[in-house]
């Protein structure tokens, strides 16, 4: 064996994130269930309230800006305006394409330079060729230009916003905000760089090209696979905030309200009795829409403590089995 080999069989010799990079690609292919065409989505993305379960009454305001938490998952502060269901739906009909590895000769290149544009000697990014068509074939929306344009002003809402990804945890995050220092390391950045398309009829072509960050996710690997079949079946908002996390996390098989809604955008402590009372109907719609879409095979909810502080549990059992890995990237070099 060379001094550049290392022995990977039993996991001797790697650093701490090989270890965990290599357990991130058994989760993704254990996380395959029975999928057709499933959405391939960077997990932050997975696990995020950055999309209200709403489709109306959303900011546009250019001043917009939130800190969507999700405990202990995530932190993404989104400015620009509020975005909603029909902004989740349309990026996860792109995801359900196959994005497309492009690396290029970097003409701004200089060799033994050290600055960022002119070090790297390649330019990688990832893009999806699709049609307005088969879009709107992975939304399951009837195939009209009507809808169309809902989508194409979904992307163009969607490439007005910054997300800042933190790469820490809500506790460190919490910390660091209580202390008044700026939080640790993150990435801002729009989530669709450029969208082009060749006219406004279904089969006219189009091209999304992902920002930096989506790119980086790519790369690394990051990504779970989501079973969109279920995802455009749901009716309930909720339930399209639910469905991505429960079905992206391989190890759960229950999920408590406080994380709900987190998913949902909400306090759930620090909401007043009838809103609470309302948010488990929601819930209760939610998981039954996930079972009516074929997603889930049976929910219950459990108890939790009593009086002001009573919780509530929700288990739940897929209705699809795990199986192989599949493709999540087709790479092509340009």
């Amino acid at each position: 064996m060379s001094g550049n080999q290392r022995d990977v069989s039993d996991g001797k010799n790697l650093t701490e994130d090989e270890i965990k990079r290599l357990e991130r690609f058994k989760r993704a292919r254990e996380n395959c269930r029975g999928r057709q065409n499933p959405a391939i989505v960077p997990s932050r993305l997975a696990r995020t309230s950055a999309f209200a379960p709403r489709k109306k009454n959303l900011s546009n305001d250019a001043d917009f800006q939130r800190v969507y938490v999700v405990r202990p998952h995530t932190v993404v502060q989104v400015s620009g305006r509020e975005l909603g269901s029909q902004h989740r739906d349309a990026l996860y009909a792109i995801f359900r394409v196959r994005a497309r590895r492009i690396s290029e000769t970097n003409p701004h290149h200089i060799p033994g330079s050290a600055g960022s544009l002119t070090s790297a000697a390649k330019v990688v990014y990832y893009l999806t060729d699709t049609t307005w068509r088969d879009l709107l074939l992975a939304t399951g929306r009837t195939l009209h230009v009507n809808n169309l344009g809902t989508l194409l002003r979904s992307f163009e809402e969607m490439r007005s916003v910054s997300f800042r990804v933190y790469q820490g945890d809500f506790d460190a995050y919490e910390a660091a905000m209580t202390n008044g220092r700026l939080p640790g390391a993150g990435f801002s950045d729009n989530l669709i760089n450029r969208i082009e398309w060749s006219g406004i009829t279904l089969d006219a072509k189009v091209t999304v090209r992902y920002g930096e960050w989506v790119k980086d996710m790519f790369e690394a690997r990051s990504l779970v696979s989501l079973n969109g079949e279920v995802y455009f079946k749901l009716r309930s908002d909720y339930a399209k905030s639910f469905w991505p996390f429960i079905d992206s996390q391989n190890g759960y098989s229950y999920v408590d309200v406080a994380t709900l809604a987190d998913l949902a955008g909400r306090d759930y402590s620090a909401e007043p009795t009838e809103k609470r009372r309302k948010f488990l109907e929601d819930i209760r719609q939610a998981m039954d829409d996930m079972v009516s879409a074929g997603g889930l095979a049976s929910w219950r909810r459990e108890d939790i403590g009593s009086g002001r502080k009573k919780g509530y549990r929700y288990h739940y059992v897929h209705a699809l089995e795990r199986q192989g890995a599949l493709d999540l990237l087709r790479t092509q070099e340009g």
